[in-house]
């Protein structure tokens, strides 16, 4: 691991890039797709460095001291890596903010943090914000990557907006590296907070650093690798693993260009390493069923065959089970099978990764079993974000494996797991009272998340302290505010938010009968109809309903899927306690049936 650079050699996050131009100064650094010439393009280390300079220097001429902070609202590019290593080198304090994110929520974020520069890709971005102007009090200048349109500077402050063309200059010096405090605030990352509002995670450079460099002890990374990025740098899981790492060992970082193309990608660019939350697994997942299911019965039988053998064999090299002579069949399995499927992916991976929320072990199983060893893992932005992670080696599927070097764990009341190690949060932007409540004073990081620790030290996370619902995108929704918000609306008299593990969120609602009357009334809906038109008519009337009232959430936490219920929930039908909270689990477990209906083809 010679090409490694340590946390201690980088110090800071803009150290951490001067390093690896020094180290690689012509070898690839990212590749990215250039829609103007309609092709796949690289930049060297060199020429990243070159054009950091440049960034750097418009950046300069702002009215801008270190400390303050600066926002991004870009798609995963290069650009969003100059942006920030230029800004990190004159100790500014960087905010992500997700390109898809509601105009509220951003302008809150904006707001809180007190951000004086944003960066955005689109004028349509800016014209998002029309409706909350006057709470951007602390901008003083929004940059913009493409063309501006006539109509975005119909608002008071004109000379607020500048096209990026024009704000960079044409050539500057040297890469300026101004902080040299390993432990200064380096990123600020909203998260969200169990008020509706989202909390600022305050993260050091030596709080990630520790943390890429602990992750390359776990899964050794070369620069002969290619990671294809297609999570949002916005989320701390790619953040970490998807830049810095790859910076740290010096491997080439490919960026996707969209989801729906990412099959596509994945066929051109052949990467080595692929990080992901669940949700892209599933639906790759989804995929391979829907095809085998129009396949025939032959194909459908080598398919379930090869995953049986290839995961008897997976656990037998783990230690876990004996060997088959099964186990022989693998060659041709993996000829007629396997290596099909893999070739989908690229047919190169050596590592992958899954993190962000549980992954369904139906989903495991199967990619296991066709040879993809995908090592699940742990962690939250307040821990940088990885605390344990399973390995090659050592790979339990049901777990999130044992701690990653240099972290520390252990069980406090309730089972909750307690995180402590150089990866734990600074505490929370200008908020000492949610900092106090999941952080001691000796450093320990309650993360609300209930576990269970076996004796090889290996962490299984059981549930949740604070039922905050995990997406399978990673994000996490606390449901009680969102149900709390829903209730402003007296149309509704209970509701329970759905999610976990899914793509998306949905609600089970209870009606208030007088309100109802008055919207079947007024909308003329006819109840004794179950056509498909009339259903989707009444869900699109409670949506919009849901909707506005929830403007103030994150724009992941939007509700996508509604069913309403006709009995209301009561101590006397076991719905809710005597202090007359919802008992979720019997309520989820009762409707089962209305809930898989919501998800149903997504």
């Amino acid at each position: 691991m010679s090409n490694v650079i340590s946390a201690e050699q980088a110090k800071t996050l803009d150290g951490l890039f001067s390093e690896r131009v020094k180290l690689s100064p012509h070898s690839v650094a990212y590749r990215y797709y250039n829609q103007l010439h309609e092709q796949w393009c690289d930049y060297t280390w060199t020429q990243m460095d070159q054009a950091v300079a440049r960034w750097q220097a418009a950046l300069s001429r702002e009215a801008l001291v270190p400390g303050d902070r600066i926002a991004v609202m870009l798609k995963n590019c290069p650009e969003w890596v100059m942006f920030e290593q230029a800004a990190l080198g004159l100790g500014l304090v960087v905010v992500p903010l997700y390109t898809d994110d509601r105009a509220e929520n951003a302008a809150y974020i904006l707001n809180h943090a007190g951000v004086k520069l944003l960066l955005l890709e689109t004028p349509q971005q800016w014209q998002g914000f029309s409706g909350v102007y006057d709470q951007l009090k602390s901008l003083q200048r929004v940059v913009m990557m493409s063309n501006l349109d006539g109509n975005v500077f119909d608002q008071p402050d004109e000379g607020l907006l500048i096209l990026l063309a024009d704000w960079l200059p044409g050539r500057a010096g040297e890469v300026q590296h101004m902080n040299t405090d390993s432990h200064s605030l380096a990123t600020i990352i909203y998260t969200s907070g169990t008020t509706g509002r989202p909390k600022g995670v305050m993260l050091s450079h030596h709080n990630i650093l520790s943390n890429a460099y602990s992750c390359l002890q776990v899964i050794q990374i070369s620069p002969e690798d290619k990671l294809l990025s297609f999570l949002p740098l916005s989320h701390t899981f790619e953040r970490t693993t998807g830049y810095y790492v790859p910076m740290m060992c010096g491997a080439t970082i490919a960026y996707a260009r969209s989801i729906p193309l990412l099959q596509e990608d994945l066929l051109t660019i052949r990467p080595t390493t692929l990080i992901s939350v669940p949700r892209i697994y599933e639906r790759v997942y989804a995929g391979m069923n829907a095809k085998l299911a129009e396949s025939p019965k032959l194909s459908q039988w080598l398919f379930t065959l090869a995953v049986a053998v290839g995961y008897s064999q997976f656990e037998y090299q783990q230690g876990r089970g004996p060997w088959r002579l099964s186990h022989l069949l693998w060659p041709m399995l993996n000829k007629l099978v396997a290596s099909k499927v893999m070739a989908k992916l690229g047919g190169r991976l050596r590592h992958v990764m899954s993190g962000g929320a549980p992954l369904s072990a139906a989903v495991s199983r199967v990619f296991i079993g066709l040879g993809l060893p995908i090592l699940q893992g742990y962690g939250m932005t307040e821990s940088s974000p990885v605390v344990c992670a399973n390995r090659l080696e050592n790979n339990l599927p049901t777990s999130v494996g044992p701690p990653i070097p240099g972290v520390e764990v252990k069980l406090g009341e309730n089972d909750a797991l307690l995180i402590r190690g150089p990866n734990v949060m600074l505490g929370y932007w200008n908020n000492p009272e949610a900092t106090k409540a999941v952080l001691t004073s000796d450093g320990w990081l309650n993360s609300g998340d209930i576990a269970h620790l076996d004796a090889e030290g290996r962490v299984t996370i059981t549930g949740r302290l604070k039922e905050i619902i995990v997406l399978s995108t990673g994000e996490k929704v606390p449901p009680a505010d969102i149900e709390s918000a829903i209730l402003r609306d007296a149309l509704f008299e209970q509701a329970l938010l759905i999610g976990e593990a899914r793509s998306y969120l949905s609600v089970l609602v209870v009606l208030n009968a007088t309100q109802w009357a008055h919207i079947v009334q007024q909308y003329q809906l006819d109840l004794n109809s179950s056509n498909q038109a009339n259903e989707q008519r009444i869900e699109e009337i409670l949506l919009d309903r849901i909707t506005c009232q929830t403007r103030e959430f994150p724009g992941y936490a939007r509700i996508r899927r509604v069913a309403f219920i006709h009995e209301p929930w009561t101590i006397e039908n076991e719905m809710l306690t005597p202090t007359m909270k919802l008992k979720r689990a019997t309520i989820l477990d009762h409707y089962k049936v209305e809930i898989a209906r919501l998800y149903e083809g997504r």
